[in-house]
């Protein structure tokens, strides 16, 4: 009698009666905070500037937009997606949005009209729409087009970033209101208000990713799509659903880095898919789907940022911090590939 998968599993799973502790799950579980609190040490011993708290404000202020972008990617990867095109959906929702707002500053010496008050928050509510309905162009094409998300969303990147400049006719968009400046630049209960945009939206897709039937069904397709197909998840829709999410993701980031820089730039989110894709990566969320969350992209973007910090701190030329972050990314992806087979 041939020996069925139900045997097969039985002769693997019983871990109980292994000698010594489960080093891979133990790596799995703190190996990302420990290396995190391995870096902050390092590096306040190199530089004495690191561990001051405007400087420890500072790095979470500059992962922010980072951080933004990949809790968006990061639901779109756990359902084995991936989206290439946030960096130019970030800048396209940028100059509309910056548009709009300028809309709303009133000319020297002259008191705002009711109207005008209206505009930033018109740009505000028009930039996450705007998001929105982008990413739900890349899943339509995605989830019921069948088309792989790689090739999509890379075409998005094209069509977003040429948008942008044919939109501004390539020319950067200044003067945003105050309502506009604070966003970016304010702050509340003595830190920046970008940090708190930060945890907010980190709370709130932690919740949807772990205490949703939605999250659930995301993990199940990212851990098989037909067996998820089988047992009656709505697999295009949920789909449908991450690729919105991550454009919403990235127009709310548009929204802080509009501020920040007070002007819509049609050049803005270069290379931004690729940062946030590392702090998926280096957080410990697979790239094949089904396995990983936000705080552990939340610790991959703390671990690029601190990394980032040192080194502009320590004058490190930025082509050799090019290659350090390529390296950072190299060794997650080997410790995956170890962990992965420790289970």
């Amino acid at each position: 009698m041939s020996q069925g998968p139900s045997d097969n599993r039985q002769t693997v799973m019983p871990q109980a009666s292994r000698s010594g502790p489960d080093w891979g799950g133990l790596l799995a579980q703190f190996g990302l905070v420990l290396a995190l609190l391995f870096l902050i040490v390092v590096l306040s011993f190199l530089s004495d500037r690191f561990l001051s708290v405007p400087n420890i404000i500072n790095i979470l202020r500059q992962i922010s937009i980072n951080a933004i972008i990949a809790f968006g990617m990061t639901v779109v990867i756990i359902g084995r997606g991936i989206d290439l095109s946030v960096g130019s959906l970030l800048a396209l929702t940028g100059v509309i949005g910056a548009s709009i707002a300028v809309l709303g500053v009133p000319e020297r010496g002259v008191d705002p009209t009711s109207m005008q008050l209206v505009y930033p928050w018109l740009a505000i509510a028009t930039m996450l729409v705007i998001g929105i309905l982008l990413g739900l162009w890349n899943g339509v094409f995605v989830a019921y087009a069948g088309i792989a998300p790689f090739i999509v969303t890379l075409a998005g990147l094209t069509m977003y970033r040429g948008g942008a400049l044919a939109y501004t006719g390539g020319t950067p968009i200044s003067g945003m209101p105050a309502v506009i400046d604070q966003i970016g630049n304010g702050r509340f209960l003595w830190l920046p208000v970008p940090i708190w945009i930060m945890l907010v939206f980190l709370a709130g897709t932690y919740f949807l990713l772990r205490h949703t039937s939605l999250g659930r069904s995301i993990y199940a397709i990212g851990g098989n799509e037909e067996a998820a197909r089988l047992s009656g998840i709505p697999v295009r829709r949920v789909k449908l659903f991450t690729y919105a999410f991550c454009g919403f993701s990235a127009s709310l980031a548009a929204i802080i880095l509009t501020s920040r820089v007070n002007s819509g730039q049609p050049s803005a989110g270069v290379a931004f898919e690729l940062d946030a894709i590392a702090a998926v990566v280096v957080g410990g969320t697979s790239l094949f789907g089904g396995r990983g969350g936000v705080f552990g992209t939340l610790v991959g973007a703390l671990i690029i940022g601190v990394i980032n910090n040192g080194m502009n701190l320590l004058d490190v030329p930025s082509f050799y911090q090019q290659i350090v972050k390529g390296g950072v990314i190299l060794a997650a992806l080997l410790i995956e590939r170890l962990v992965a087979k420790r289970r």
